[in-house]
């Protein structure tokens, strides 16, 4: 940073001039390759040592130049110097009353620097002078690195937006263009509409404030939306190339190592053959010096040497097969270069396919999201149903223990009067209380047996509601509830008809109990005789009616569990219901959220807006001012 405050310092003194302090401190707290001069008011050898400094420096990739009051010549110079500079990215011009040669410096700068990707030229008044900005927009039209432009308040007409669209169509870099609050109008609306479908690459076109019709501002957005999903289309097909073609070099090293291994494989076999050739030939040359030295055993030599020249001849035989060989591998490989090249475009096809199928089942996931809402509703209601029928089922259930209870009280009566009886009558009573005892036994062995398969069912249904979280199964869960609820009402039925049949057969026995009454006097004899018989049978009686009465404990102990299970299961669809409850509650606080951060947002925006617009006021005051105070006011246009 020191060496760039010392090039500043030198070429300001060259030029006989004095450098600027706010430009020295700048120099020297340079954070990250941003120099950022805003609000400093650069004089023209300022901003000529600025444009000689940055026609070789290196360092900067950011320059802010915002509200610096930069006049003709000195934009000019800064613009000239930034020409042959490749490092700039950021360009900030902001509210420097560029005019028309601030114009044709611009165009000069984006037909001849390929670096630079951003440019802001917010508050200046480039579209004043219509042929300099025609300039800068065919400098426009020819640049392909800059990729966002900033052009509000630049007092651009219907011409100069005319002059824009035939840029954009030339244009295959830019991808956001922002021209809020200038002068377009209906024609230069209609004019940017009609370049649109010329142009893939833009993105974002903002034209608030210039007084376009709203058919115009929506086809506009259309045209941006169909461009930013194209270039994400682009993106992702990018980055499948770029996958692809690494996959397809994968394959070519595999293949050339496999080549290359195949060629040391039959490198291997020729130096084998060679060996074996040459030990052929030196065993050849030993035959012949015994052929001379051995007369005698030439027979046996010629027949060696037979044998000799038969694996000599096989060896040449697989030095044939290896080429052949060879030369099928060779053709393997383009067949199978071939057959990736195919492979290739399928997979190219099978994308596009499979990025409509997307498409498709996107909308239909919205489809079913809509219906599971409507269902969740329709289940919630549901639920709320299911609770009142648990509630009324739970009072049946209260009701038939009481009538249980009222029927032990009954029985006891029954064994109280049963006790006066003869013993002629007490085994008839007897009998009848047997059948009695176990058609009542086999009755509620059997309601507790559909109770028990009940509690099953619902044990069932909780437990496959506490396992499927899925929507789409909590109806089917719910109607196997509601049989549930059918089948323990049809019990509840069933049971007060048995209590009904218990109480006429009740009745019946009254009217046999009176009749053994009448006979019981008669009996009283006989029955004095029998009395150690009587307590006997009676300690038996006495002993079952015990255990009936447990059997009865035991029941009325079932019913209470089924009660408590009954709750239990209450209590978890309440703790379902309120946890839904609490989700909606949450969803409800976040859209609240989200609509006072969206109106804090608007009241922000409004509040910029007013803030722009004052000093817009104020700026144009200054520009008033400026102009009519400057020796150049007989050259300006006339507005």
């Amino acid at each position: 940073m020191e060496e760039l405050r010392r090039s500043y310092s030198r070429l300001c003194k060259e030029s006989g001039a004095e450098p600027q302090e706010g430009v020295l401190q700048q120099l020297h707290e340079l954070p990250r390759g941003r120099l950022d001069l805003a609000t400093q008011s650069l004089t023209v050898d300022t901003c000529r040592a600025l444009g000689k400094l940055l026609q070789k420096e290196a360092l900067l990739t950011q320059l802010v130049l915002s509200d610096c009051m930069l006049s003709e010549e000195g934009a000019t110079l800064l613009l000239q110097g930034l020409c042959t500079n490749t490092t700039v990215r950021f360009l900030d011009l902001k509210g420097n009353n560029l005019r028309a040669a601030g114009a044709e410096a611009l165009g000069k700068l984006l037909r001849q620097s390929k670096s630079i990707q951003s440019l802001t030229l917010e508050w200046n008044n480039l579209g004043t002078w219509e042929d300099a900005f025609a300039t800068f927009c065919r400098a426009l039209a020819s640049n392909g690195s800059l990729q966002q432009l900033d052009l509000r308040n630049n007092q651009i007409s219907h011409k100069g937006a005319e002059e824009l669209a035939l840029a954009l169509k030339s244009n295959a870099s830019l991808q956001q263009l922002d021209l809020r609050w200038n002068n377009i109008g209906l024609l230069g609306g209609r004019a940017l509409v009609n370049c649109l479908p010329s142009n893939r690459t833009l993105w974002r076109l903002e034209l608030a404030g210039n007084s376009v019709p709203g058919d115009i501002l929506r086809a506009v957005e259309q045209a941006m939306d169909h461009n930013q999903d194209r270039q994400t289309t682009f993106r992702e097909n990018q980055a499948r190339a770029h996958v692809l073609s690494k996959e397809m070099r994968h394959l070519r090293e595999e293949k050339s190592k496999q080549f290359l291994d195949l060629m040391e494989t039959i490198d291997k076999q020729r130096e084998e053959m060679a060996r074996s050739s040459r030990a052929s030939a030196a065993r050849v040359g030993q035959l012949q010096e015994a052929l001379n030295e051995r007369h005698s055993i030439i027979n046996a030599l010629k027949a060696k040497l037979q044998m000799a020249e038969a694996t000599l001849a096989l060896s040449e035989q697989k030095a044939q097969d290896l080429g052949e060989l060879l030369a099928t591998a060779e053709q393997e490989q383009r067949s199978l270069v071939q057959r990736q090249a195919k492979e290739h475009r399928l997979e190219q096809q099978e994308a596009a396919e499979r990025e409509s199928k997307l498409l498709r089942d996107l909308s239909a996931a919205n489809e079913k999201n809509l219906l599971l809402q409507s269902q969740v509703d329709e289940l919630e209601r549901k639920v709320k149903s299911l609770q009142e029928q648990l509630f009324l089922t739970r009072q049946e259930l209260t009701n038939t223990s009481a009538e249980l209870k009222m029927r032990a009280v009954q029985a006891e009566e029954r064994l109280d009067l049963e006790k006066k009886r003869s013993r002629q009558s007490l085994e008839d009573s007897e009998q009848l209380r047997f059948k009695e005892v176990e058609h009542m036994t086999r009755h509620l062995e059997e309601s507790e047996k559909a109770m028990q398969e009940r509690v099953q069912r619902l044990e069932a249904a909780r437990l496959s509601l506490e396992e499927q979280q899925r929507l789409a199964h909590l109806e089917e869960k719910l109607r196997l509830l509601a049989q549930a609820r059918d089948e323990a009402q049809s019990t509840c039925l069933q049971q007060k008809q048995t209590v009904a049949d218990a109480q006429a057969r009740a009745s019946q026995l009254g009217q046999q109990v009176e009749g053994l009454r009448r006979r019981l006097k008669e009996l009283q004899q006989e029955l004095s005789n029998k009395d150690q018989e009587r307590v006997a049978e009676v300690t038996r009686v006495r002993v079952e009616l015990q255990e009936q009465n447990g059997r009865l404990q035991a029941e009325l102990t079932a019913q209470e569990a089924l009660k408590e299970k009954a709750a239990a299961l209450e209590r978890q669809l309440k703790v379902m219901a309120s946890d839904h409850r609490e989700a909606l509650l949450d969803r409800e606080s976040e859209n609240a959220c989200l609509r006072e951060k969206l109106r804090l947002k608007e009241a922000e925006i409004t509040r910029i807006r007013d803030e722009e617009a004052q000093r817009a006021s104020f700026l144009q005051n200054a520009v008033l001012a400026y102009v009519q105070g400057s020796p150049l006011r007989a050259l300006s246009p006339q507005k």
